[in-house]
Order: C-alpha cells, then structure tokens, then sequence
C-alpha cells in the first residue's frame, strides 16, 4: 500500500502503520498497560463522533448506499448504484456512503454528478488507501462503531446492493435497529434480487421456521431489481415522516 488514512492523519511509504487503531483496542492480548491506555482512547473516540457531527450536522436529508468495494467497473450493480446515487439527488436527499471503490464509488458518482451532496465515510483498513474521487464531503474514521453511528444518525434509509461481509454488517445493523426501537421510519431495501434471495429464504425457512425472528422481521427487508422502487420508498418514508 502506498497511502493510508488513519482518521484524519495520512501514511504514505514506509510510515504506513500494518495495524489498525481497532484492532489495537481490540486485541485483548498482550501486556496489562491497556489498562492505563484505554482510558485515553475515550478521547480519541470522542473526537471522531464529534468530527463527525460537525461535518454532516447540516447536511439535510440523506439515503445511505451501501454494497461491494469489489464490484468491476462492468457491473450492472455498479451501474444501479450510480443511478441510485443520481436519482436520490433528484429526490432531494443528499447520498452517504462508505467512501470506498465498487458499488460505493458508483453512488458517490451518481450523486455528485448530479449536483447533489456526495458523503463518504471512510474507516482504516489494512488495504484501502482513502475515500474515492466522487466524494464531495468526507470523514475518516478509526473506530467502526463511530462510523456507523453517524452513518445511522444521519440516514433516513439505506439501499443495500449485492456486497460482502461488511455489507451483511451494514445490513443487519440497521435490521437490529429497526428491530429493538432504536431507530423508526427507516426503510431498509435490497437491490439484487438472484443475490439477496436465497438470504431472505434462508431466514424464511431456518430463522422463521426456529422461532429465532418474526414475520414482521422479515417485512422491514424490502427485495427489489428497480431502483425507482428503492428511491421511491426512500421518499415515502420522508413524506410520512413530515406528515
């Protein structure tokens, strides 16, 4: 890696750091200075939520997209994410997203070409080196559970396209959310019916079927291959929220 982002701090060359800041507070092994260390590390997560309320506290309505840093150039999901990011401009919301490549940068792209407030909220990784170049307004984070809280705080929906583990986490995030009260009128929608359906059948038929979720569980996942119905939800959801 040439470049990597640590929060707002930048390594480039032989000052990359092969570690990352969570996995040092959650790395549970090794000598007892932890103890005397952790406390101080409040601070730094402090700063990040702050940070983070301060640079989207007037950003207005937002949708968040969410889906595979991996995805090639040449994918129909690529190519649904960016008119998923164009069309919720439109609409009138601004586009958050994870600030990576794939289906990420897509959105981003949608989003600023359309004139609309473009957000990317980046997190270190061992091997992503900063937010994409669509990103118009963007926030680096060391700690996930700070990034996701803004992620959550600031978004009135998600639209999930086909992604990995850190889309599923994304996902059943804001399912748990939804699912305990924690957040309300928030519409979940899965893009990509072949790739989201056998997870809704395996919750159907295993989870449901051991008592393990509710119906009403499954009803908060909206499955769609239509992207005007995704946005469409998004703005429903706004419509009844004023109303």
């Amino acid at each position: 890696m040439k470049a990597k982002y640590k929060g707002p701090i930048i390594q480039r060359r032989d000052q990359v750091d092969p570690g990352t800041t969570d996995q040092r507070l959650l790395d549970s092994r090794g000598p007892g200075d932890w103890v005397h260390t952790d406390p101080w590390r409040v601070l730094r997560m402090q700063a990040e939520l702050v940070e983070g309320f301060g640079a989207l506290a007037e950003l207005g309505p937002a949708v968040s997209v969410f889906g595979s840093a991996r995805l090639p150039a040449e994918s129909p999901w690529r190519a649904a994410a960016e008119k998923a990011g164009r069309r919720l401009v439109e609409e009138g919301f601004a586009v958050i997203t994870g600030g990576g490549p794939g289906a990420m940068e897509s959105a981003n792209k949608g989003a600023s070409e359309a004139g609309g407030v473009s957000v990317g909220l980046g997190i270190e990784l061992p091997w992503e080196s900063g937010l994409n170049e669509w990103v118009d307004v963007g926030v680096n984070f060391r700690y996930f559970f700070a990034r996701k809280t803004i992620f959550v705080k600031y978004s009135q929906g998600f639209i999930v396209l086909p992604g990995g583990v850190g889309t599923l986490d994304e996902l059943f995030e804001a399912l748990t959310l939804v699912q305990t009260g924690k957040i309300t009128d928030f519409p979940i929608v899965l893009v990509g019916s072949s790739y989201w359906e056998g997870l809704l059948d395996w919750m159907r038929d295993t989870q449901l079927a051991h008592r393990t979720i509710s119906e009403i569980d499954l009803e908060r996942l909206v499955l769609t291959d239509d992207v005007e119905e995704a946005v469409a939800r998004m703005v429903a959801a706004r419509e009844a929220h004023r109303g």
